[in-house]
């Protein structure tokens, strides 16, 4: 099937990965690189103060506040204030796929952002509105991925049924659910070979993009 429209997730795909920056935050404050992750991943109260930023339930105060005790139950003493700042401070932007989105809307196909929100300062030197046909960020509807609702969003808002488009994601869970809307999906590890499976999936006929260079 040939998709028509694309929706980029932000952390980890415009950005360098999520996964290396919580690591080098840990290494840097815990001396435990795994520690944030494994928090945010198998620990119920981490998990649910995340669910709850994300979704704009808990403000950044407050997921600060709470994570930070979490971390501190498990022996790494941090300063709640710019926690989430300090986790996110190692990522840089991928000028590459950042590249890459702008060659498509060139080539007229529709693009949006697809996002779970992190703290209010996130996409800072960004410009959202102007980069993407459409954005839709977690914190602004109230769900997040992987919930159905956000990606039937986002579909929404390019004017495209989810069978007509691909979701670009740096985590193979979210491609997951999104193939169970009938999406087409691209797990993101670099923007070269995003590039390519985006050229076959849109029949575009070339590779998109600086990165193909």
């Amino acid at each position: 099937m040939t998709r028509r429209a694309v929706l980029f997730d932000f952390g980890g795909v415009l950005t360098s990965s999520v996964m290396d920056a919580f690591a080098g935050f840990g290494a840097a404050e815990c001396g435990d690189r795994d520690l944030p992750l494994r928090l945010l991943g198998s620990d119920l109260e981490s998990q649910r103060l995340l669910t709850e930023h994300e979704e704009g339930r808990l403000d950044d105060e407050g997921f600060e506040a709470g994570f930070a005790q979490r971390l501190r139950d498990h022996g790494c003493d941090v300063e709640p204030v710019g926690l989430i700042a300090r986790m996110q401070s190692r990522l840089v932007r991928d000028d590459e796929t950042v590249a890459l989105v702008a060659s498509l809307r060139a080539d007229g196909v529709p693009v949006g952002l697809l996002s779970n929100s992190l703290g209010r300062d996130c996409y800072a030197g960004f410009d959202l509105a102007a980069m993407f046909d459409a954005v839709t960020i977690s914190g602004q509807e109230g769900v997040r991925k992987p919930s159905r609702r956000l990606y039937e969003i986002g579909c929404e808002r390019l004017g495209a049924a989810p069978s007509e488009v691909v979701m670009v994601d740096d985590l193979s869970q979210n491609i997951v659910a999104a193939a169970r809307l009938g999406m087409g999906g691209v797990v993101h590890r670099r923007a070269s070979d995003t590039a390519r499976e985006l050229a076959e999936l849109l029949g575009l006929g070339r590779v998109a993009g600086s990165a193909a260079r």
